[in-house]
């Protein structure tokens, strides 16, 4: 199962089209847009294929080794799952079979706030190598038993969120009134009916909830007080005095998603962040905002000082292998799992994970690159 591979789909583009014709409308839209005109989203991916690689053909080469220490920790490949809220909702029980197939290949997996699979099920399926990835609440308490429910499971490395201060204006979103569970639009009705494997799964695996939070939540609310409820339990922006507090609460490898500006860095480096994740929420958050590659090109002063990894944009192993040789220590897909699960699944996960690895051995292979950590001596600067 682990080395599972469709060769109908051999690619994300693939997976993307039949993903779309396995799922409703708003669900599929939730997956694959962004915010605004999706500008950056579409930025994102095409700054990413701008890299050029350098390939040297008459040098001993003897074989490509994807293997990467990261933490303590040595991974199969440099990449790993993203955080992604409401999984569930796009395909039924996705978190769970992406957690088990990052298992299977021995790659991180993060677990988001948001998901649909609880800290403690996603530590029994992953033998307790997971991250969690916090929204800071308000209420320091509830930080604290999130902190102490993640450490308790097995969890030691915490990534903690900075680029959603405010909501997203996601205009497919608002016009398909997305909610947990769905708004009951006739639209959405007609949707679902119209997409039985999904529906017929979804009712088998039962609405998706916030199950992290469920023990949190008052019984009893309805979509609309539900909204309002996650709306003032979260603290969207993050400031100094809460990273301080969070680098004393936690005592393992503590990480900030979402910071791309070399002022910021320089304040993670001296509060004694252990890494970083470039990234601008998947093109979902600012739409005038730069490319992650781009941002990732302009941090490069930091390395060795905090571990540099990305997120955002990639869709294939080319771009893996490009965003590694611009400087990137680890990277993480999002986008692509989920297209492969909605596409494929249960075996859509290990799918995925299988072709990406594939794709970037053919690159290594190709531009005579024996380690992940030499890709940068292979990128053409312009």
């Amino acid at each position: 199962m682990t080395d599972y591979f469709d060769s109908n789909y051999p690619s994300v583009d693939a997976l993307r089209i039949k993903a779309k014709q396995r799922m409703p409308k708003f669900a599929f839209e939730y997956l694959d847009g962004g915010c605004f005109s999706e500008i950056n989203l579409q930025r994102n991916t095409k700054e990413i294929r701008d890299i050029q690689l350098q390939p040297y053909y008459l040098r001993d080469f003897k074989s490509a080794n994807m293997k990467t220490e990261l933490f303590g920790e040595t991974y199969d490949a440099p990449f790993g799952m993203a955080p992604i809220g409401l999984q569930g909702l796009m395909w039924p029980k996705s978190c769970e079979i992406l957690a088990q197939a990052a298992s299977d290949h021995n790659l991180p997996f993060i677990l988001s706030t948001v998901s649909t699979a609880s800290i403690e099920t996603v530590a029994n399926i992953t033998q307790s190598k997971f991250w969690f990835q916090l929204y800071h609440p308000f209420d320091n308490d509830l930080r604290d038993k999130l902190l102490s429910r993640a450490w308790d499971a097995g969890c030691r490395t915490l990534v903690i969120l900075a680029d959603t201060p405010t909501f997203a204006y996601r205009p497919k979103e608002i016009k398909n009134g997305l909610s947990i569970p769905p708004k009951m639009t006739l639209d959405n009705i007609f949707q679902m009916c119209t997409h039985p494997t999904w529906s017929m799964s979804q009712l088998a695996s039962g609405a998706p909830e916030f199950k992290t939070m469920k023990s949190y939540i008052p019984k009893g609310l309805g979509i609309k007080h539900l909204g309002m409820f996650m709306d003032k339990t979260f603290s969207g922006r993050l400031t100094q005095d809460k990273i301080k507090s969070l680098r004393d609460a936690w005592k393992g490898n503590l990480v900030i998603k979402g910071i791309v500006n070399l002022e910021e860095v320089d304040i993670a480096v001296k509060l004694g962040l252990d890494g970083l994740i470039v990234s601008n929420h998947g093109g979902r958050q600012l739409d005038s905002g730069q490319s992650t590659i781009n941002a990732l090109g302009g941090l490069q002063r930091y390395k060795g000082k905090i571990k540099i990894m990305m997120d955002s944009g990639m869709r294939s192993g080319p771009d893996i292998a490009n965003t590694l040789a611009s400087g990137a220590d680890f990277t993480f897909v999002g986008r692509a799992p989920m297209y492969g699960v909605s596409a494929l699944g249960k075996r859509g996960g290990n799918h995925t994970f299988t072709m990406l690895k594939r794709q970037l051995q053919q690159v290594m292979e190709q531009v005579g690159c024996e380690k992940v950590q030499d890709l940068p001596n292979h990128l053409i600067n312009k």
